[in-house]
């Protein structure tokens, strides 16, 4: 227990008294030290929480620099001030000027009377700080002991039920994307709203750091377990003592190794699934049927869904050479990222399989899946292609869309999508950007010299987008059909090609096309683009 003023007070040995009607608040305070100063002025050698002594021998005696001097050892955080008495000391009892002045600063002033040594004051108030170092680590020990022994039963529930019971904290176990495990008898079981920031912000640094924030008088902590990678967080609800947070670490580790061991006990399972997926995939043409109930029997009911390709580390984007270590730390890197993201798709539904540049993984996901926060959390700056969505019996054509997209994924540098209507973008996005806008002001280049050049090119792209309808590019810019047919002319005048002529029309397309996908610059011509990285 903490040693308060009232404890020392209490003690006939030293035999201390009040100077003034104490308020019990403040004889409750803690007392962390005590040191011997006769300064004038020892407020900026205190640390706070200190019991004062002084012999008064530089004391002030006018009521103003009594009140000063008091000030300063109040600011300075001492606890309390202590004047020695004595036959040979400058005071006998306790000057009028220096109790008045520390009963107004709400200090209290004791005397420590003439036989009572200041060392003896100081033995004492260490004897009683080490007393509570030592209950200190007995508790600990007592609380790590009792934690041991539930681990050894295994499962969270009997460890968290410990740890509450010792400790009075609330506490609950989430897995890495804040789903509740186990909770604690004093946890909630939805953890609160101010939680989930913390939660979010631990899980997205893996291992490499833990969080705490107080809101509306609760405090909050979270820490990440796991050996390697991240497996689960743990959510302390609740003020933590110093024997309690002197057991933390040691609740991690062995939290840390109950998720482990559950991780490896679902492996068994994580097979099945991927096996279940090579099954799929190993048929061509499969019915609906027979896809549909394959992904149903994982719990994966989506009506669409959509195949992931991600290049597992220590792929094409991380490999060195042919380093049969390399390859091996390659593979196992490349299961954990798979056990990752089994865990966070629905099904889990994910296999890892030879690449040409090295391992992949592969993995079926629905259509309302957020896909790129999933890739984000769990296979961040990993080069990943994300299949069209399509019925259950065509994941296997989807999957081979998603891992044609790897190479402009890892000229991107984040996650490319298949859209079924977007096909052209993604083969001008293969392109090098600077040469594909020097082809469309090669051919365009006319009209942005031309007045009205703008109108021209506007023109040009509604018509081409519109598919050469005249009455729907009118309708869309707002003019009458003549205009439109009026400036199509003059746009042939000026760059000498034919509409009516395939490759005049695909050339004009295709400009227009790359100007859609640049910024606009002055002139009503595109910026010139960023050079290639």
């Amino acid at each position: 227990m903490p040693l308060h003023l009232s404890d020392l007070l209490a003690r006939p040995d030293l035999d201390l008294s009040v100077t003034y009607d104490v308020p019990p608040h403040l004889l409750a305070r803690t007392v962390e030290a005590a040191t011997v100063s006769d300064l004038p002025a020892p407020g900026k050698w205190l640390q706070g929480g200190e019991l004062l002594m002084t012999i008064g021998l530089l004391l002030p005696k006018e009521p103003a620099a009594c009140r000063a001097y008091v000030r300063d050892v109040a600011e300075g955080g001492a606890a309390c001030l202590a004047l020695g008495l004595g036959q040979g000391l400058p005071y006998q009892e306790a000057p009028e000027p220096l109790v008045r002045a520390a009963e107004e600063a709400g200090l209290p002033l004791l005397t420590v009377p003439d036989g009572v040594p200041f060392i003896a004051v100081t033995k004492a108030v260490f004897d009683a700080r080490a007393q509570e170092q030592r209950e200190l680590l007995q508790r600990a020990f007592a609380t790590q002991r009792r934690l041991t022994a539930a681990a050894t039963g295994g499962g969270l529930r009997p460890m968290l039920a410990e740890w509450t019971a010792a400790t009075g904290v609330g506490t609950a176990v989430l897995d890495p994307l804040g789903r509740l495990l186990a909770a604690g008898e004093r946890a909630h079981r939805t953890p609160p709203a101010q939680a989930q920031e913390l939660l979010a912000r631990v899980a997205a640094h893996g291992l490499r750091g833990s969080a705490a924030s107080t809101a509306a008088g609760q405090q909050l902590e979270v820490q990440p377990l796991g050996a390697r990678r991240l497996r689960g967080l743990l959510l302390l609800t609740g003020r933590l003592d110093d024997a309690a947070r002197s057991v933390v670490p040691g609740l991690v580790s062995l939290l840390s190794l109950e998720l482990e061991r559950r991780h490896l006990r679902d492996e068994p399972e994580r097979r099945r699934r991927s096996a279940l997926l090579s099954e799929l995939l190993a048929d061509e043409d499969p019915s609906a049927d027979r896809a549909r109930n394959v992904l149903q029997s994982v719990g994966l009911s989506a009506e669409r869904v959509r195949g992931v390709v991600v290049e597992a580390p220590g792929g094409a984007g991380g490999r060195t050479g042919p380093d049969p270590s390399q390859e091996g730390s390659a593979e196992g890197a490349a299961h954990e990222m798979a056990a990752d993201l089994a865990l966070a798709l629905p099904g889990g539904l994910v296999r890892v399989v030879d690449g040409a540049a090295g391992p992949v993984i592969e993995a079926v996901a629905g259509e309302d899946l957020d896909v790129r926060e999933v890739l984000a959390r769990f296979a961040p700056h990993r080069p990943a292609g994300i299949g069209p969505a399509a019925g259950p019996e065509a994941v296997r054509v989807s999957l081979h869309q998603a891992a044609g997209l790897l190479a402009l994924s890892r000229a991107s540098g984040e996650p490319a999508q298949a859209r079924q209507s977007q096909a052209s973008q993604l083969l001008l996005d293969l392109g090098d950007r600077r040469t594909l806008h020097g082809y469309a002001d090669t051919v365009l280049g006319p009209l942005d010299l031309a007045d009205h050049g703008e109108e021209l090119t506007a023109t040009l792209a509604a018509w081409l987008e519109t598919g050469g309808a005249w009455d729907a590019t009118s309708r869309r810019l707002g003019v009458h059909r003549h205009t439109v047919r009026n400036r199509l002319d003059k746009v042939m005048d000026l760059t000498g090609r034919r509409l009516d002529d395939p490759d005049d029309r695909f050339d004009l397309w295709l400009a227009t096309r790359i100007r859609r996908g640049g910024a606009p610059g002055t002139g009503g011509r595109p910026a010139p683009p960023p050079p290639a990285r």
